[in-house]
């Protein structure tokens, strides 16, 4: 299972150090032994460590799409991922074989209710 972390100061003008970033992620090497990547941006950071599963040689994270607008670290799997990305295809730019990206194509096509394309592992509301 994949590792993901971040961070998100409330304070704009506080930049996210990558190092910091890099360090957290260091504390999730047993949960994805394959690669780790950050990204960072002003006041948001990001991290993951990956364990490999589908597209072992691509979907590297934190993953963005072509305009680099949408940032994206995802840990699970969405099995009608390639019906998804069949419909996207025609109207986006794919650059790897994954779920993760469908993801991002997904949201910039449909907006936040892209999850009601989804199926797969989603959380379950806590009650």
């Amino acid at each position: 299972m994949c590792g993901i972390c971040g961070i998100w100061y409330f304070d704009r003008q506080r930049p996210v150090s990558e190092g910091l970033l890099r360090a957290m992620t260091g504390t999730l090497v047993h949960r994805g032994p394959d690669e780790d990547g950050v990204y960072a941006a002003g006041s948001v950071g990001l991290g993951f460590r990956r364990l490999s599963i589908i597209d072992v040689g691509g979907s590297h994270q934190p993953m963005t799409q072509e305009t680099g607008q949408v940032w994206l670290v995802f840990n699970g799997e969405i099995y009608n991922f390639q019906a998804l990305r069949a419909g996207l295809i025609d109207r986006h730019q794919f650059k790897t074989q994954g779920d993760t990206e469908t993801l991002l194509h997904a949201y910039e096509q449909y907006g936040p209710d892209f999850v009601q394309h989804l199926r797969g592992m989603l959380p379950r509301p806590i009650r």
